[in-house]
C-alpha cells in the first residue's frame, strides 16, 4: 500500500483541527501560541502534499511553505516578546485575564 495525497491531507486535517482546539480551548497564550504553531504546520504538510501530487516539477508547495515557516518564526518571537512584557506587567499570562485594551 502506498501513502496517497488523502493520506497527507488526513493528516494536514488531523493538525489543524488540533490547532483550532488548542486555541479555542486552552486559557494559556503560551499553549495558544503553540496551537497556533500546529494549525500553520498543518496548513504546511497540505501545501507540499498538493505540489508533490498534483504538480511534481513545481516546488510552489514547498516555497509557500518556506514562506509561511517565516512568518511562524516572526510570529512566535513577537509573540512570546508580548506574553514577557504582559507577564512582568500583571504577572500571569491567562488569556481571560488579560484585558489591556480596557478603559
Amino acid at each position: 500500500m502506498s501513502i496517497g495525497l488523502e493520506h497527507y491531507l488526513i493528516l494536514s486535517a488531523i493538525l489543524f483541527s488540533i490547532g483550532l482546539y488548542g486555541a479555542l480551548a486552552k486559557r494559556n497564550a503560551i499553549v495558544i501560541l503553540m496551537s497556533i504553531e500546529l494549525m500553520l504546520n498543518g496548513v504546511n504538510i497540505a501545501m507540499v502534499a498538493f505540489s508533490r501530487f498534483i504538480v511534481p516539477l513545481l516546488l510552489t508547495g514547498q516555497v509557500f511553505a518556506i514562506f509561511i515557516m517565516v512568518v511562524a518564526a516572526a510570529e512566535v518571537a513577537v509573540g512570546l516578546a508580548i506574553i514577557i512584557s504582559i507577564y512582568r506587567n500583571r504577572g500571569t499570562i491567562d488569556a481571560t485575564q488579560i484585558n489591556l485594551m480596557k478603559w
